[in-house]
């Protein structure tokens, strides 16, 4: 094995146990939960920052709580090209969702240390305090913040107990009137591109370690009520029902079998609920999520439309009433094709054999999109894909091939002010 390919088998074995470190940065010793300003996301922000220090960075914290690290160029206060991910979690997580982002890009600004070398441009490998929405239900906030995007208005979110986010980060030490601080300027901005597990099974079926992502998944989703009329399940005739949860039931059938066959199209019925139900009783009251997302905006929206065509119809048929609330609408992020051309590139380099795809998760690259052009270096993870579960796992070679194709990017990079 060179040398070369030894230090990057090193990276990806510092990679998974620095992973392991991290996760004992949690709120329960028996899952792994981190959300955002709790007692272990400050020591997981500390610990994060003792090892960019480390690695030969600069470090500050911004007022939204993103540990961000600077690894300068060739000359003092040179355009900066970004990376990172998140470091807080969903409850009960894997190890590398968002963590993989951050520990990644430090091994490799590790290894340049020690070599001694610089680039053209400056490297901010950025720890995003918050993605997830766990806490105070808005997500991206680290990364809202650094693109000048924060919607003030979710300062006064509630947390379970009842705090806002506002008075949180006031105990923190953090000021919120000042959050508009924390964005960057586009000027010194060259790009971002996040590196992150694929949480889903294409890679691992196909049996490739590394993918280019083209395109962030936009996604509507609405929580839907259906009142119909309760009865007793032995007297109340099958034709004469105005059954709430049979109602609920074929239109996630219908919202399964429209979004089928359709490549980058799904539809998903996450949450279903029947208030007060019996076994005896005819529901008169249902609760369902809706979740649709698409690669391309208008696929989406055209199938949209025809769910609510159809619940249209099924109500009419039924004779219930929906209620639709929508609480999310996102359009599709697309990555900037002279950077998927270089990630591509370094890949071809790892002797890898090319794959493009889609993300059909959200993250924080979508928040960074309006900052600057964006892309995303996939990696393979297991256990079918996986993800957001204590069950998410890869492996240390596929952390050392994906080390080798970012390694390559950074080092060949070449920014669009130059191309």
């Amino acid at each position: 094995m060179s040398s070369k390919m030894h230090s990057y088998a090193s990276c990806g074995s510092q990679i998974m146990s620095r992973a392991d470190v991290l996760a004992q940065h949690t709120e329960t010793p028996d899952m792994l939960t981190r959300t955002y300003l709790t007692p272990v996301h400050h020591s997981a922000a500390a610990q994060l920052a003792e090892w960019m220090c480390a690695a030969g960075m600069s470090v500050r914290r911004d007022v939204a709580g993103n540990v961000i690290g600077r690894y300068e160029g060739q000359e003092p206060n040179a355009p900066a090209l970004l990376t990172g991910s998140h470091f807080d979690t969903v409850r009960n997580a894997g190890k590398y969702d968002g963590n993989l982002g951050i520990l990644l890009p430090l091994a490799c600004i590790a290894q340049w240390h020690a070599e001694g070398r610089r680039f053209p441009f400056a490297i901010e490998v950025i720890g995003f305090a918050e993605e997830e929405g766990v806490r105070f239900k808005a997500t991206l906030l680290g990364s809202r913040a650094a693109a000048g995007t924060f919607d003030m208005a979710v300062l006064d979110n509630l947390d379970d107990n009842g705090l806002s986010m506002r008075e949180v980060m006031t105990a923190s030490g953090f000021h919120p009137a000042g959050l508009a601080k924390a964005a960057y300027d586009p000027a010194q901005v060259l790009a971002f591109v996040e590196v992150h597990i694929e949480q889903g099974p294409v890679l691992l079926n196909e049996d490739l370690a590394l993918g280019v992502v083209t395109a962030i998944s936009g996604a509507t989703r609405y929580m839907v009520e259906v009142e119909g009329l309760a009865g007793h399940a032995g007297t109340s005739p099958m034709g004469m029902r105005r059954d709430a949860a049979m109602a609920a039931a074929e239109t996630g059938l219908y919202i399964e079998q429209r979004c089928q066959d359709i490549p980058g199209l799904v539809g998903t019925v996450g949450q279903f609920n029947v208030p007060n139900g019996a076994a005896n009783v005819v529901p008169g009251k249902a609760v369902f999520s809706i979740d649709i997302r698409a690669e391309q905006d208008a696929i989406r929206e055209q199938a949209v439309a025809d769910v609510l065509a159809q619940i249209e119809r099924i109500a009419a048929r039924r004779k219930v009433q929906f209620n639709l609330r929508k609480t999310h609408e996102a359009p599709s992020v697309p990555c900037a094709p002279w950077l998927q051309q270089q990630l591509a590139q370094s890949i071809a380099h790892c002797d890898q054999r090319l794959r493009y795809l889609p993300s059909g998760a959200g993250h924080d690259a979508m928040a960074m999109a309006a900052l600057c052009d964006v892309a995303m270096l996939f990696v393979r993870c297991g256990n079918g894909g996986i993800s957001h579960h204590p069950d998410e796992i890869m492996t240390a070679e596929d952390a050392a091939l994906a080390t080798q194709a970012f390694s390559h990017f950074v080092e060949h990079f070449t920014s669009r002010r130059e191309a």
